[in-house]
C-alpha cells in the first residue's frame, strides 16, 4: 500500500459476506451486489468489526456469514454511501476500491447483532428502498 493511503486508515480491514472464500482469493469488483440490483464498480471494507458483521449480516444469500480480514492492493478512498451523507467524519471507517482486496484470514468467531437488531435493519432498508431514499452511489 502506498504512503498516501497510510494516511487515510492503517486497518486492519475486514468485509462480511455469505461468499465462502479461502485465504490468498482476491475480492474484486464487477461482481453482483448485496444491496442492489447490478454489478458493482468498487470492492467494499470497513476496519470496523461493527461494520463488517452489518455486512455479513445483511448479505444476501443462505450461505453462513463470514468476516474476512482483507488487505487492500491498491488505492482505496472513503465509501461516500456513508461519509459525511449517513455518519459525518467515517466513524464506520467505510472505504471502497476498484483494485481487489486479498483475503489474509476469516475470523474464526464474532458475536451477531441481536435477530431484534437486524429486524430492525432489515425493515429500515426495505422502507428507505420503497420510498426511494436507498441509492448507492457506485
Amino acid at each position: 500500500m502506498n504512503d498516501k493511503q497510510d494516511v487515510l486508515d492503517r486497518g486492519p480491514f475486514f468485509h462480511g459476506t455469505k461468499a465462502e472464500l479461502k485465504i490468498g482469493d482476491l475480492l474484486e469488483p464487477q461482481h453482483l451486489s448485496n444491496y442492489q440490483d447490478k454489478k458493482s464498480n468498487h470492492i467494499y471494507f470497513t476496519a470496523t468489526l461493527d461494520a463488517a458483521k452489518w455486512g455479513a449480516e445483511l448479505a444476501t444469500s443462505e450461505k453462513k456469514e463470514r468476516i474476512y480480514v482483507v488487505e487492500p492492493l491498491d488505492e482505496f478512498e472513503n465509501d461516500p454511501n456513508v461519509t459525511d451523507k449517513r455518519f459525518p467524519g467515517n466513524p464506520t471507517r467505510s472505504y471502497r476500491s476498484k483494485s481487489p482486496l486479498k483475503i489474509v484470514a476469516e475470523l474464526a468467531s464474532w458475536e451477531r447483532h441481536s435477530d431484534k437488531d437486524i429486524d430492525h435493519m432489515l425493515t429500515s432498508l426495505k422502507n428507505a428502498k420503497e420510498q426511494g431514499k436507498l441509492v448507492i452511489y457506485d
